[in-house]
């Protein structure tokens, strides 16, 4: 189901972004697709005039961004900015802003084809087995999954969760972006975060990977994980996190399929 969580180990890490080199879970997988069943031919990359960018494609990324190493996120005013981790790696980032959120994690790619409409299918089909529903829908940031998930409230009712899930496909990496809050059904509630999404800048990296690992993020160099809370500033006069920006904070404010 979908739900808040922290991530822990490969033990414990049976959601979205759990395991490495896995972008959705409890999907089915080729082999237990029909022989007659259409798939969906995996397109070249299609350009991104508005972002989010390529690493070679920004002068000064770091230009009202914050660095964790993989992705340099926009700095917004009145955010919270929280990280995700799986065993030692931290795999995402959310923003919080307000009454909404979105979840950033980008993963490597193959150099000539994007992921992003075989991403959608397994998320889709995912969500469908849990008794949710699905719309694909062309939004602000390309094709997206606005989906109606069945949840448990904490009362023990059952109830529904509107989530997006919005995706790029950039030169050999996939950003993967959840919407959930108020930005997942009030379209201006959802302005601000979709250029965060935009202005997001990726590191992909020269190394080898295969294609749906992680690209694995990083802490700034100005803060550090505390145990019960999230990130706890140095300097708080000094720290780029002060003012507007909001602390890092350890553990997901994010549904996601699990």
């Amino acid at each position: 189901m979908f739900g808040r969580r922290k991530k822990s180990d490969a033990a414990d890490g049976d959601g979205a972004a759990g395991e490495a080199g896995q972008v959705a879970e409890g999907v089915s997988t080729g082999d237990e697709t029909e022989q007659d069943e259409p798939q969906r031919t995996n397109l070249p990359p299609a350009p991104r005039p508005d972002g989010p960018w390529d690493i070679s494609e920004v002068r000064e990324p770091g230009e009202g961004r914050v660095d964790l190493g993989g992705i340099f996120v926009p700095g917004v005013e009145g955010m919270e900015l929280r990280v995700e981790v799986a065993g030692d790696a931290i795999v995402a980032a959310t923003v919080v802003l307000r009454d909404s959120a979105v979840q950033l994690q980008a993963f490597a790619a193959p150099k000539r084809e994007g992921i992003w409409g075989e991403v959608r299918e397994e998320i889709a089909s995912g969500i469908t087995q849990q008794g949710g529903v699905i719309d694909e829908v062309e939004g602000p940031l390309g094709w997206e999954l606005r989906a109606q998930v069945p949840v448990q409230l904490p009362d023990g009712k059952g109830g529904v969760q509107v989530v997006r899930f919005v995706g790029v496909d950039g030169p050999r990496w996939f950003l993967r972006g959840v919407i959930s809050g108020q930005g997942a059904v009030q379209p201006e509630a959802a302005g601000l975060l979709e250029q965060i999404l935009r202005d997001t800048v990726i590191v992909r990296g020269d190394g080898p990977m295969a294609p749906r690992d992680p690209i694995v993020l990083k802490l700034p160099d100005d803060a550090q994980m505390v145990a019960e809370g999230g990130v706890k500033e140095e300097n708080q006069e000094e720290s780029r996190f002060s003012g507007g920006m909001g602390q890092l904070a350890r553990g997901p404010e994010i549904t996601e399929v699990r």
